[in-house]
């Protein structure tokens, strides 16, 4: 059977070309997004939207990189963008209704992002490193009678 440290190393790698794959497939899409552009001769706002939801999804990855970390805003900044991106590609065959829906949404998603952030002001707790808390644990159980 393997021990919790060998499991560990293998989550671990798995994470990391899950993460590499994810950040080569965003790669990927942006420079196709550029040759559409170049194809097309212009740029518009729904490109220039969709490039900075990709922007978006490389800065979590770099965090998440950096940090051993996901906050929970990225991807609650991503989700208003493509909402904000969706209103602008197809609110020519929207009822008002949709609109209304979508727009709450946004608002519901920005709330929850001033939510997050003063939680994380008002409320926040000591960062600890994963080999601090390793050692912290390790003192406790030699401190133990």
């Amino acid at each position: 059977m393997m021990n919790n440290k060998a499991v560990f190393k293998v989550l671990h790698a798995i994470e990391q070309v899950g993460l590499l794959i994810i950040l080569i497939a965003t790669l990927i899409a942006v420079g196709q997004e550029i040759v559409l552009m170049f194809e097309q001769g212009k740029v518009e706002l729904k490109d220039l939207l969709l490039l900075f939801i990709y922007l978006e999804v490389m800065a979590m990855i770099q965090i998440y990189y950096e940090q051993h970390k996901l906050p929970i805003r990225f991807p609650i900044y991503i989700a208003i963008v493509a909402l904000a991106r969706y209103i602008i590609l197809d609110s020519k065959s929207f009822d008002q209704w949709r609109l209304l829906e979508i727009s709450l949404t946004i608002i519901i998603l920005t709330l929850a992002v001033l939510v997050v952030r003063y939680g994380h002001v008002r409320y926040s707790y000591p960062e600890i490193d994963c080999d601090d808390a390793k050692k912290q644990k390790q003192k406790k159980e030699t401190t133990k009678p």
